[in-house]
């Protein structure tokens, strides 16, 4: 187990060094292009040459290879490596604001959304597919099948717009009038994030962002637990004797939510990432929100950031997978 946790570490290094350098040309190439975000500090004002490049410097953009169309700024890319993985140091912003103290403020919004996303789709996409698996051809299993679908099939923004103007606007409307506790009307029923009800108003976003997810368990779920129920343990189970309870339940279901499992793991990341879209439609202050900002004021060393700390939070959650599979089934061992 030890040497293969080792491997899968080392595993992550290029992956980290290729998304970062990615990013690092991306971004280096948009200043190239266009021009240094430090000289819209200034405004209309004209400041010395001396005076721009020292503040360049300040934020990490006073390279000299910024200037210089098509320059990968291998430079500046290994300084950045030094300063985030020798000192911690992801940088600052336009604003002089420490990378680490922005994703600090912001991350905590980003897990409550992702806590509730991961929650909703893991119980209820669960539930769903074993309902759908043991009445296989009857109307729950139509009922999962098409409304799954249907999810999947509607955009995440279009899903997260749609919900907000119908239930957070219109009908939140209605409810503020009607004499319910706050926490609900103005709270769980919010067309965006209320710094008041910190996690009523961020229970609507967190089923918007796990919806699309959530169809995806559902028929995962259906699908493995179908092909397990037919599976020859399973028979010698029953033939034995063993309540149907215990058959499903303890023999089929654990071996079934393996893939499950697998996928909820890695759409962790996938949500913390997803989290842009569904952070700036509702108003979310979270890591996404300051992701779209940064990339829309051309604060480079902010998005190479934070999208690195995603990147590291996508690897580990898919070691953890890896890890419970011994746990699910004890005939997996990593040697």
């Amino acid at each position: 187990m030890g040497r293969y946790i080792i491997r899968r570490l080392l595993q992550f290094v290029p992956t980290v060094l290729g998304t970062m350098f990615l990013l690092h040309y991306l971004t280096s190439i948009g200043i190239q292009f266009s021009a240094n975000p430090v000289r819209a500090l200034f405004g209309e004002r004209t400041p010395s040459a001396q005076l721009l490049q020292n503040v360049a410097d300040r934020v990490g953009l006073g390279d000299p290879c910024l200037e210089r169309k098509g320059d990968p700024c291998l430079g500046l890319f290994v300084d950045r490596l030094e300063g985030i993985f020798l000192h911690f140091d992801f940088g600052v912003n336009l604003r002089m604001r420490p990378v680490t103290e922005l994703m600090a403020d912001a991350l905590p919004y980003t897990l409550r959304l992702v806590l509730i996303a991961i929650l909703f789709e893991g119980v209820v996409g669960i539930i769903a597919g074993v309902l759908a698996a043991l009445r296989n051809g009857g109307f729950v299993d139509y009922l999962v099948k098409t409304s799954t679908v249907a999810v999947i099939a509607v955009p995440g923004f279009v899903l997260g717009f749609v919900i907000r103007e119908f239930v957070g606007v219109r009908f939140g409307n209605v409810l503020r009038d009607s004499g319910l506790p706050d926490w609900i009307s103005a709270g769980l029923f919010s067309p965006g994030y209320k710094p008041a009800y910190p996690w009523a108003s961020l229970i609507i976003p967190g089923i918007v962002l796990g919806a699309v997810s959530l169809a995806a368990t559902a028929r995962l779920t259906r699908t493995s637990l179908l092909e397990n129920i037919r599976s020859d343990y399973v028979r010698t189970a029953k033939a034995k004797g063993l309540p149907r309870k215990r058959v499903i339940g303890v023999h089929a279901l654990r071996n079934s939510l393996i893939p499950v499992i697998t996928f909820l793991g890695v759409d962790l990341g996938n949500l913390m990432g997803g989290a842009v879209v569904t952070e700036t439609i509702f108003n979310v202050p979270g890591v996404g929100r300051l992701v779209v900002g940064a990339a829309r004021s051309g604060e480079a060393t902010v998005v190479i950031g934070v999208v690195t700390f995603l990147v590291l939070v996508y690897m580990l959650a898919s070691l953890l997978v890896d890890l419970l599979y011994a746990v699910l089934d004890p005939r997996i061992r990593y040697e």
